[in-house]
């Protein structure tokens, strides 16, 4: 179907939107698995507003990490889209031969700065300016980016690719209000030594995917500068950095310098909306703990019984729920252990046959923040499990043991010095308890059917 006048040009329709009137179009969104729903949208929608579309749609907890990105293949590259862009603006900048998507998928560390700007902001990349020479209280680094008449500046080197050639050469840059810049002499911060290099006026940052394979880049942490009307390879200011780490901070520091405060307002908009509903603080205030076992009922008053009892009446709803899992009466240990093994198949951060590289690209996909986890069955041990978690911005694996205790099927990170008896169990207590690991579980990698 051809568009209207009113809408925003036939090149955007072919994969994105069809239109069907002046103010209403189709859209078509994909989830992790590369399955797709169309949507029938207005043309002024947000990415807010499809986040908020797909999450009433799936019935998913609108934890506000819900994002939609936009993802070029023909240029391996993706970036979010942030919650107050219009989507109708970011697909009119498709061409009709390129297979551009947008995709709906987690992402924890879209906001995660303004909680923790030490994690993403390492001293040693951070600075007031160039006159004094000093270094940013982490306290008040995001304020002073939101400032207008200031901005920290971020600084470091990162490889370039050099424009029309397919080398990588190591600079020196500088990230300032004015644009980004790199040094042809070492590290000196002279004007005359900088080199204008981009700025964000008509430019966003995208992530660089396979950037080894792509673009012959020296490591995987790759990103780029890429203007709206740029729809070739070779126009891309191509950037790589020697760990995540550094990626990230310059992908954060470019967001923060493009939208400033309009990504503060997007951070707390929904917090405040929860905050003017009385409804929530209303139920949870009239909520107590009760105990049922005996003949009558009564009130739990003591908050560590009620601790205690609610542990033990989910552990018993455990038993109960392995029980009716084996379909079995007999206590057998062979038959108990079908359902240790079963249970944690319809959790979602359970992931099944998943490799560790997937599991990596899936993680980094979602945020690579601390916390950020997914279990799946070991490659190389199909007996045996593996936990892969995140942490300092590194993702790590720990394998989870099976072992015959006595008969019974226990699981175990720590030679069976912790034991629990079904995974279900495991993720709750390192969701609550550190332990042999470098950080609590907190969020989980999750895939939704659309």
């Amino acid at each position: 179907m051809l568009c209207t006048q009113q809408c925003f040009g036939y090149r955007a329709c072919p994969n994105s939107v069809l239109c069907l009137a002046p103010n209403r179009g189709v859209i078509k969104v994909y989830n992790e698995d590369n399955n797709s729903k169309a949507v029938e949208v207005p043309t002024d929608v947000t990415a807010r507003d499809i986040c908020q579309l797909f999450v009433l749609k799936n019935h998913c907890i609108d934890d506000h990490s819900w994002t939609l990105f936009e993802h070029l293949s023909h240029l391996g590259v993706e970036r979010i889209i942030e919650d107050h862009e219009s989507v109708m603006e970011v697909l009119s900048g498709w061409g009709m031969d390129t297979d551009s998507r947008l995709y709906f998928r987690k992402n924890y560390a879209k906001y995660e700065f303004f909680r923790k700007p030490l994690d993403f902001f390492p001293d040693h990349m951070v600075s007031i300016s160039t006159e004094t020479n000093g270094v940013v209280d982490h306290s008040e680094l995001i304020e002073t980016f939101l400032k207008s008449s200031t901005c920290p500046e971020i600084h470091g080197y990162l490889h370039a690719r050099e424009q029309s050639r397919k080398s990588w050469k190591k600079f020196y840059f500088v990230l300032r209000r004015s644009g980004l810049y790199y040094s042809n002499k070492g590290t000196s911060k002279e004007p005359r030594h900088l080199q204008f290099f981009a700025d964000f006026s008509d430019n966003d940052v995208y992530t660089v995917l396979s950037a080894k394979k792509i673009h012959g880049a020296p490591t995987e942490f790759g990103f780029c500068v890429k203007s709206s009307q740029c729809s070739s390879a070779r126009d891309l200011k191509l950037l790589c950095a020697d760990d995540e780490q550094t990626r990230t901070c310059w992908i954060t520091a470019m967001r923060l310098l493009k939208f400033g405060m309009q990504l503060y307002q997007n951070f707390i908009q929904p917090h405040q909306k929860q905050k003017a509903s009385p409804m929530r603080s209303i139920s949870e205030n009239s909520l107590v703990a009760m105990d049922f076992s005996g003949q009558q009922s009564r009130v739990i008053e003591n908050p560590s019984e009620a601790l205690s009892v609610a542990v033990e009446e989910g552990l018993s709803w455990r038993r109960k729920s392995c029980h009716r899992l084996s379909g079995h009466g007999s206590p057998s240990s062979a038959q108990n252990s079908v359902p240790n093994i079963a249970i944690h198949l319809t959790q979602p951060w359970f992931h099944s046959k998943l490799s560790r590289e997937e599991a990596q690209r899936l993680i980094t996909k979602q945020g690579p923040i601390d916390g950020v986890f997914l279990l799946r069955d070991s490659q190389s041990n199909p007996k045996t499990f593996v936990l892969s978690l995140c942490h300092m911005q590194k993702i790590k694996h720990f394998q989870i043991l099976p072992v015959d205790d006595e008969g019974e099927l226990i699981y175990s990170l720590d030679d069976g010095h912790t034991r629990f008896t079904d995974l279900i169990q495991l993720v709750e207590f390192y969701q609550l308890n550190r332990g042999v690991l470098p950080c609590k579980l907190r969020h989980h990698c999750a895939r939704i059917t659309l």
